[in-house]
């Protein structure tokens, strides 16, 4: 048989050719992207489809051992070999005609037995987010865990705690940290379980109800490392509700890495002086010479906008359209996510960087919560306990104490027994007699930090620290167990794929 790809028409129904506007605005953009992320996940689902076909005596085992070796050759030489003119949608109709060129349309043609492109697609795209996820995954258990040691190692280190931006208690940095720690670990849990999602297979689908030939959809699920199929095939066409998970996810961890950026940067500072972000996470100005401007910190607030409007892209896609294969609902959404992944992970290590090399002035925070009026909540907690008045009447005493003090430029280091005493005579005709020792003790931050014992307070910073470090370490190694996996599902089906040729 004459090997001619003229002898096949990839747009039968269709006619005319597509438009040039269509072409430039839809079917480039679309192949293009399809290149970059789908290229090599294609060629697994190649691999698997054909090694299915032939187990299940669908196709000749003659014919599929020509089908796999053209494949083969074109995973090894890459997607150049493709005689691209974005006349056609997307890269599979590139890689059929590819395959008939060599192989004519009789053998080339059977590759798409018992498939659709729709689950192909689909199942390509879920290949790309899980290798995504994963990746992100170990970008975001390295941040966790240069959090938690740095937690540890700032644990007595003094610094105000902030509500409303204005000294409220005091805590020490580690704990700040440490509450980090907890919040990127719930983001962590639900990227995981975005993840388990998104690890299920659609291939054998078919277009919506899967297909009236005998396949094995288990066998090529296994040869793709996923973990579960998704079973009904009308869902498994017309769902992407992984990307929508997987794209919330990201937004919510990247909500947080930006408030804690947000928090870096007002504290680098002249006016805060706290902490000092290292030179090469820092710019220059081009016209002040005094300037380091935190370059990093800036990124992944900007980040955190590209990652938030894909969000709202895939959301905004998918919301109006039927529940079915379309365009716009299943396929638009994928290189938004891909994009909001990537900038996620590059604000990670980015972050991850900040951290290890952070500069912490812990004169200054020490000094800030002493002067601050962080302590007034002890203070107040003290004349209960010495008094046996109300809270409410002490709270009322120290708001005046504080109060004045600040009206007189005074720190709350310079608070007396009888500036208390004074105005609780004012304000409730009572006299509070309170030694001179028990107020210093109440002003001192590092007394009052080592007092908030009760579990989850600022004293039990180490404590809490080790029993996080066994669920990191667990899901360090839970992570890259799937990953080894993958990868040896991966390795197996080449390896399949390579001796069936021997054979």
């Amino acid at each position: 048989m004459k090997k001619n790809s003229s002898t096949v028409n990839l747009r039968e129904r269709v006619k005319s050719p597509p438009s040039q506007s269509l072409v430039d605005a839809y079917y480039e953009p679309s192949v293009t992207s399809a290149i970059r992320y789908q290229f090599s996940h294609e060629m697994r689902i190649h691999l698997a489809h054909s090694l299915m076909l032939e187990k299940c005596k669908i196709v000749p085992k003659k014919d599929i051992l020509k089908i796999i070796n053209a494949i083969l050759k074109l995973q090894k030489n890459g997607p150049s070999e493709l005689e691209i003119n974005y006349k056609q949608e997307d890269l599979y109709s590139y890689v059929e005609t590819y395959l008939i060129k060599i192989l004519g349309p009789d053998i080339g043609g059977k590759l798409h037995t018992a498939r659709s492109r729709n689950d192909l697609n689909i199942t390509s795209w879920r290949l790309a987010l899980r290798d995504e996820l994963i990746f992100l995954l170990n970008r975001l258990n390295d941040f966790r865990e240069t959090i938690i040691n740095s937690s540890e190692l700032y644990s007595e280190t003094i610094m105000p705690g902030y509500t409303h931006s204005q000294h409220a208690q005091p805590i020490t940095f580690g704990y700040y940290l440490l509450s980090l720690y907890d919040i990127i670990t719930r983001d962590y849990l639900r990227i995981k379980a975005a993840l388990k999602n998104t690890n299920c297979s659609p291939l054998g689908a078919g277009a919506l109800c899967t297909t009236g030939f005998n396949i094995d959809r288990e066998l090529t699920k296994k040869l793709l490392g996923f973990d579960a199929l998704l079973e009904i095939a009308y869902d498994g066409v017309s769902s992407r509700d992984d990307l929508h998970e997987a794209v919330s996810s990201l937004t919510v961890l990247m909500t947080n890495l930006s408030r804690f950026a947000f928090d870096l940067q007002s504290w680098n500072t002249m006016e805060f002086g706290m902490i000092e972000l290292a030179d090469e996470f820092s710019s220059v100005s081009s016209i002040m010479p005094q300037k380091k401007n935190p370059q990093a910190l800036e990124y992944v607030k900007s980040a955190t906008g590209y990652v938030t409007g894909a969000l709202i892209t895939v959301l905004s896609c998918s919301k109006n359209t039927s529940l079915s294969d379309v365009n716009d609902g299943v396929t638009a959404i994928n290189v938004p996510a891909m994009e909001a992944c990537k900038r996620t992970y590059n604000s990670l290590s980015v972050l991850t960087g900040v951290v290890k090399t952070l500069k912490i002035n812990s004169t200054r925070m020490k000094y800030l919560a002493e002067i601050g009026f962080g302590s007034a909540t002890e203070l107040a907690d003290v004349i209960v306990r010495e008094s046996g008045i109300s809270f409410r009447l002490a709270h009322n005493i120290v708001s005046l104490v504080v109060r004045e003090a600040i009206l007189k430029n005074k720190t709350a280091l310079s608070i007396t027994a009888s500036d208390i005493n004074n105005a609780a005579l004012l304000l409730f005709n009572k006299k509070i007699k309170i030694e001179k020792k028990v107020i210093q003790n109440a002003l001192n931050p590092e007394k009052n930090i080592k007092l908030r014992k009760v579990v989850g307070g600022p004293a039990n910073v180490k404590t809490m620290a080790i029993k996080r470090k066994k669920f990191l370490y667990s899901d360090i190694k839970e992570n890259n167990k799937l990953e080894k996996k993958i990868e040896e599902s991966n390795k197996n089906l080449q390896l399949l794929s390579i001796n069936i040729l021997k054979k």
